[in-house]
């Protein structure tokens, strides 16, 4: 049965869809079954990928409203093990449109039904904001992944996230649990980067991932060229970076070499 992770923080530019990506690519590269989803109406994930809207009808658009089914909307990647189904324009009115669907905070999770014996991992890559869709996904999902920017700003959104992740833990998913925050775009030339690092580990202690992810040029580059870092350039110091944030992962969700699962 897949563990069902969501990338969630409702500020942008934090490096949230690079690190869903380059996650999923970690853990396809050591045989998982891997699923991105693309929940974000920018598409980001599918261009990372190296998929353009226009070559293609597949979105979770459809999914979710229930005039599609979650297998017929699977693309597979330039990823062995990895698959994807991407977002479309028409996500853009999602949040409008599930306003009057019944269960509309269920809608992801049911969908997603039919394959969760296909996959090791499902991760949701979010919108950054906190509406319907990011709901869909947090209901859907057996943990989330935080990744923020060591900036201080970050912190004040985070607070108003784990708030967000609170009321769906009591509503709607009681088995939701904070995986990790990541420390993303790490820079240690700023003074300001260690002050919030040790501000954000004070705050959640070990649920704060060990490795941090280094501002890195190559990271970068690569959506630009549709490949995750790894493909691009696997000994980036970014790539490495997410090779052991998945490793950290596997162990937290009992999936490491000390594991059976």
């Amino acid at each position: 049965m897949a563990k069902v992770i969501a990338f969630s923080n409702q500020k942008g530019g934090v490096g949230k869809t690079t690190t869903a990506i380059n996650i999923g690519c970690s853990l396809a590269a050591i045989k998982k079954r891997v699923l991105l989803i693309d929940l974000d109406p920018q598409g980001n994930a599918g261009t990372g990928l190296g998929f353009l809207r226009s070559a293609h009808q597949q979105s979770i658009y459809g999914v979710i409203m229930g005039t599609a089914t979650v297998t017929d909307n699977i693309l597979s990647t330039a990823v062995p093990n990895m698959h994807i189904i991407p977002s479309s324009a028409a996500l853009a009115g999602a949040e409008v449109d599930l306003l009057d669907v019944e269960n509309r905070e269920f809608r992801l999770r049911d969908a997603l039904k039919p394959v969760m014996e296909y996959y090791d991992y499902i991760l949701l890559d979010c919108p950054p904001a906190l509406g319907y869709l990011t709901v869909n996904a947090l209901t859907a999902s057996n943990g989330v992944i935080i990744p923020m920017q060591c900036e201080f700003f970050s912190l004040e959104g985070i607070q108003q996230l784990i708030n967000t992740i609170s009321v769906v833990q009591k509503k709607w998913n009681n088995e939701l649990d904070v995986l990790g925050v990541l420390l993303t775009m790490y820079d240690r030339r700023y003074g300001q980067t260690r002050q919030v690092e040790n501000e954000v580990r004070r705050a959640f202690g070990d649920t704060v991932f060990r490795t941090v992810v280094p501002r890195n040029v190559r990271v970068s580059e690569a959506p630009s060229h549709g490949k995750p870092a790894l493909f691009y350039d696997f000994n980036s110091p970014g790539a490495q970076a997410y090779l052991r944030v998945a490793t950290e992962l596997l162990n937290r969700t009992g999936q490491g070499a000390n594991n059976n699962g």
